[in-house]
């Protein structure tokens, strides 16, 4: 057994802090059978609240899909840790959990599943960018770039696409095919178009239970906003100033891990609805321990809170960085490339 290490004494290296999280690696099954039970229940009854809320006013029905969106949100993040093979014991029962949970998340579990396994092996690293991650450009890659590419670039980075109609096509149209898989194998084609029938199934349950109108006035508000809340929180623990890229040569995975994630210091309830995803260093570190752990590794080594530390009010201002400036190590926004 490992002893704590006293922090004021000592500084480990990243790769030396996997020896003490790993004791914090095994799931509890009692735990996440209610953890799934306190998320999907109140989302099951918040959409019941918002659709008998429509004879009251359209407006409490929105109000109440906010909540709901957080709830949905929090479903996702039980489906990364089935991801992870970090929710349950088994593998096989951290598939199917996804799998299902897939439906509701408009995400097809086993090509979500082999992304994001790609952005956990190459995050920070400048030479492997495209899969899994927010496209980043260097400075140098942004001014050599033509006129139409560099209208392009600052299209997509642009808050109201990249938070609102970028994250609105990723989960409604994209998750639909799996692009860029097709000569991965027929289980990633399988996994898209299982999850494009069990969406139809349970969409036309829905219709046939409370209308079409009813339904889509109801869901779809949810689904546009919890989309737009995932992507945010997905850019926030990746995309801040002094964040950590490297090109092959100088990239470590457990230092990329460590320092280019950061950790987004949520108010408690905001915290809890988000599954701990904001101690996203921890997480990319070691991916194997469960989010109801994360806040135990905390509380055992608190010097580990200040590593790339990002408060909810400090995270906004990062909304307007664009590109990374290898020479001063951190991004930096159109304006400053301007200055």
């Amino acid at each position: 057994m490992l002893q704590r290490l006293d922090p004021p004494k000592v500084q480990l290296a990243a790769r030396e802090w996997l020896h003490l999280l790993n004791e914090y690696r095994k799931p509890s099954p009692i735990r996440s059978i209610l953890e799934l039970a306190v998320t999907a229940v109140p989302l099951a009854a918040l959409w019941l609240l918002a659709w008998l809320a429509l004879s009251v006013s359209v407006w409490l029905t929105l109000l109440i899909a906010v909540p709901a969106a957080g709830f949905l949100v929090r479903l996702f993040l039980i489906q990364h840790d089935c991801g992870h093979g970090s929710f349950f014991r088994k593998r096989a029962t951290n598939d199917w959990v996804g799998r299902v949970l897939g439906v509701l998340t408009l995400t097809p579990y086993d090509v979500w599943q082999r992304s994001h396994a790609v952005h956990h092996a190459t995050a920070g690293n400048l030479d492997e960018r495209g899969i899994g991650d927010i496209k980043t450009l260097t400075v140098a890659e942004y001014e050599a770039s033509s006129f139409l590419g560099r209208f392009l670039y600052r299209l997509y980075r642009h808050p109201v696409v990249l938070f609102g109609i970028g994250p609105a096509y990723q989960f409604l149209v994209e998750h639909r095919m799996p692009r860029g898989y097709f000569r991965a194998g027929v289980k990633y084609w399988v996994s898209a178009m299982a999850t494009n029938i069990g969406i139809a199934v349970f969409v036309l349950l829905m219709i046939w239970l409370v209308g079409a109108h009813a339904f889509f006035i109801v869901h779809l508000p949810i689904v546009l906003l919890a989309a737009s809340i995932g992507v945010w929180l997905f850019y926030i623990q990746h995309q801040f100033e002094d964040a950590h890229w490297e090109d092959s040569e100088n990239w470590n995975v457990h230092d990329a891990a460590l320092y280019g994630s950061s950790h987004y210091d949520l108010p408690g309830a905001l915290r809890w609805i988000t599954a701990n995803i904001g101690v996203h260093h921890i997480h990319h570190l070691c991916a194997r321990i469960p989010y109801y752990r994360l806040s135990e590794v905390l509380k055992a080594y608190p010097e580990l809170s200040d590593i790339k530390r990002i408060t909810l009010l400090e995270s906004f201002k990062y909304a307007g960085l664009q590109l990374w400036d290898p020479e001063q190590k951190r991004l930096v926004s159109f304006r400053d490339l301007k200055r």
